[in-house]
Order: structure tokens, then C-alpha cells, then sequence
């Protein structure tokens, strides 16, 4: 039931020149009754243009929504006429208080101000006028009644102009919430770049220098040369693991998408001697130390330690040549220090045609700066290159950490 009424409400508030001409329709039928009852009792002749007067009286309301200022105008003028002539009129004038109530909440304030002082002296005039047949009484009825009339009228406005204002702040919520969920889409896309660049720059940078290898050494060392193309078959295989994880959670978080099944977990520092050894496996000279390491870290910082690490391998077995190459990773109980540095040529090589320069730099950047971080790179005095990352440590709950 009360369904179906929010819907009749909801089909009359679609149609206002709909209700508007109901309105006027309504109006005109209760101003002409007095015209009806004089002819029917035979008390009063009642002239032929009256009708016309009446209809006069209430077809301008069907434009108090659009001109609701010239509407109560035109009422206004022709009521007062219809309060002046022998005419039968009803006991309140209808018409007239429509018109007031039209004109506070639909034309401007100004107007409806306007509107209130012309009516006021509109009646003043009429009862002075018509002394004689005029009471007290009825001077106190219409004034009460059109300045209820009126005082309605604000209040429609007020609260219009509240609705409009509750709209325009729900509108601009949802701007600044569609605004954020595409700032967290972007977000989302460079972190998930990040991951795939860190991933396969890594992987396909050892197997293109394990590549190279196998057949320079195929004839001399057989055994080296197995050895070399199984490092290759591994790091692709690692290679393909860890891109498996990253699309599995995008088909994750796809609403209706299938499960990949069980993830493997983030990659963390415990996965860094794996990282070191797959260096070795493509001939470089490398070496893992630690020193003060806490029993956990935050997730944000095991994964972006490790990711930095892995690029800055990445970026010594592409352009130190042969080289030695030491990874520290120290912790102080505030921060943790990443430091990847090798003795080789120094200076990066050259990019090939149409590959970005320094993007796995920017990544290691982005990933320190959203942790509050810093990340250095550059020549060291002696020769050599260094990248030298501090993470902060973010307080772990005693909950979440391993004993």
C-alpha cells in the first residue's frame, strides 16, 4: 500500500502542469458555487459576465509554477475586483490564496516579498472600500489565511532549496568518490607494472646472460654449458610462477571470475638467497650478508626490500659485467638498509632503441617513498655502482610476529 502511494506521488511530482491545471480546475469549481447558489434560491440576479469574472479569477494559476510572480499579479488585481463588484464570492477567495502561496515559493525572494506587500494593501483597500459590508472579523480571517498561505509558500522554498542543496553535496560526493576509486585504479595499475617489470626484467635479464653463455661454453665445458640452460629452465619457470600469482589475483578480484586456486605468498627477504644463487647460476660473483634483522617485518616492507634487491641485481648482471656483487641488508630496529653494490664498470650500458632508461630506478623509488623510505644510486669513488635503500619499520602487533 504504501508502495503504491510513493508511486502516485512519484507520477504526480513528474507531471506539474498536470497538477497545475487539477489545481485550477478545483479552484474555478469552488469559486463559481456561489454563483450557482444565488441563481438557485432567486435572491439575487446575478449578472452574465460573472462566470467570466471567476474564470478570469483562476486561469492565470495554470502559471504559477512558470510566471508565478505575473500569475499572483493578474489573481491579485482581478479578485480585488471581484471583492469590489455586486457579484456573489466566496467566503475566502480562493484564488487568491493559491496565487500567494504560488508566488512565495516559486518566484524570487524579492518578488515574494513583493508579492506579500501588494496583497496586504490589496486587502486593506478592498475591506476600507467595502466598509460597509466589511467586520473585523473578516479582516482578521484574510489576513490570517493569506499570510498562512503565504508563510507555506516559504517554507516550500526552503525546503527546495535545502533539497537542491543535499543534492548538489551528494553529487559532489560522488564526483570526489569516482575521482578516488580512479586515482586507486592508477594506483592499483603502477603497482601491479612495478610487479611485472621487477619480475620479468629480473628473470629475462638472467636468462639472456645464461643464454649467451651455454654456447661459448658448449664445446670447452659441457657440463657448464647443462648447468647454464638448466638456470635458464628454472628462472623461466620462476619467472612464470610469480606472474601466475599476480594474474591470479586480478582474476581474484574480478566479480564472478574463476579461482586460480591456492596463491603462493608474497615475496619476502627470505627469498633473497634464492635471488642470490640465481645470480651466481649466471656466472656472477656474489655474496649475502645480514646483520640485525628483526624476526618479522611488516608485509609493505619484506616486499618492497626484496623487490629492490631484485632489481638492483637485475641491474648488475645486465651492465657491471664480470663483477663481484655483495647484498647487505641490515637492520637497526628503526629502518631496514638495503645496500646492493659491485666492483664492475660503473656506468650503466646504453639502452637499446625504444627502451625506457631508468624505470627499474623509479619503481625502487615509488616502492621506498610510499613507505616513508629513500633509495640512492650511483658510481662508487673507487669504481663500481651502489644502491643503498632505508625502509622504516613500521611497528608490528606482537600478534603478527613470528616467534
Amino acid at each position: 500500500m504504501e508502495r503504491s502511494g510513493a508511486r502516485w506521488v512519484g507520477w504526480w511530482r513528474a507531471r506539474p502542469l498536470a497538477v497545475d491545471a487539477v489545481l485550477t480546475a478545483l479552484v474555478l469549481a469552488v469559486s463559481l458555487q456561489p454563483l450557482l447558489r444565488a441563481e438557485g434560491c432567486g435572491c439575487a440576479p446575478v449578472p452574465g459576465w460573472a462566470p467570466l469574472l471567476v474564470l478570469a479569477e483562476c486561469l492565470p494559476l495554470l502559471g504559477r509554477r512558470l510566471f508565478p510572480f505575473g500569475s499572483a499579479l493578474v489573481v491579485g488585481l482581478v479578485t480585488t475586483a471581484h471583492g469590489l463588484l455586486p457579484v456573489p464570492e466566496p467566503v475566502v477567495p480562493f484564488a487568491g490564496l493559491v496565487a500567494v502561496h504560488a508566488v512565495a515559493a516559486h518566484a524570487t525572494r524579492r518578488q515574494a516579498r513583493l508579492a506579500a506587500g501588494v496583497a496586504a494593501l490589496a486587502i486593506t483597500a478592498s475591506l476600507l472600500l467595502d466598509q460597509p459590508a466589511s467586520e473585523a472579523e473578516d479582516a482578521a480571517v484574510l489576513a490570517l489565511t493569506f499570510t498562512t498561505a503565504w508563510l507555506l509558500g516559504d517554507a516550500a522554498r526552503h525546503a527546495r532549496e535545502r533539497a537542491a542543496v543535499l543534492e548538489q553535496r551528494a553529487a559532489e560526493a560522488e564526483r570526489t568518490r569516482a575521482a578516488e576509486a580512479g586515482r586507486a585504479v592508477v594506483e592499483e595499475r603502477n603497482r601491479i607494472a612495478r610487479e611485472m617489470h621487477d619480475v620479468l626484467a629480473h628473470s629475462v635479464s638472467l636468462m639472456v646472460v645464461q643464454a649467451e653463455a651455454g654456447p661459448v661454453v658448449v664445446r670447452r665445458d659441457p657440463d657448464r654449458a647443462v648447468a647454464a640452460f638448466d638456470a635458464v629452465s628454472a628462472t623461466g619457470r620462476q619467472a612464470l610462477a610469480e606472474l601466475r600469482r599476480l594474474l591470479g589475483v586480478l582474476r581474484d578480484d574480478r566479480p564472478g571470475g574463476d579461482a586460480p586456486g591456492p596463491l603462493a605468498p608474497q615475496a619476502g627477504l627470505d627469498r633473497v638467497p634464492e635471488l642470490v644463487e640465481r645470480v651466481r647460476g649466471a656466472g656472477a660473483d656474489a655474496a649475502l650478508t645480514y646483520s640485525g634483522l628483526p624476526g618479522a617485518l611488516p608485509a609493505a616492507v619484506d616486499l618492497a626490500a626484496y623487490r629492490i634487491v631484485q632489481e638492483a641485481l637485475t641491474n648488475a648482471v645486465k651492465h657491471a659485467g664480470p663483477a663481484r656483487i655483495e647484498v647487505r641488508l641490515t637492520g637497526d630496529g628503526t629502518a631496514l638498509t638495503v645496500q646492493v653494490r659491485d666492483d664492475g664498470l660503473g656506468s650503466p650500458v646504453p639502452a637499446a632503441p625504444g627502451e625506457p632508461v631508468g624505470r627499474g630506478l623509479i619503481g625502487m623509488r615509488e616502492r621506498a617513498g610510499s613507505l616513508g623510505g629513500s633509495v640512492s644510486a650511483g658510481p662508487l669513488p673507487g669504481g663500481g655502482w651502489q644502491v643503498l635503500a632505508r625502509l622504516p619499520l613500521a611497528p608490528v602487533p606482537a600478534a603478527t610476529t613470528a616467534p
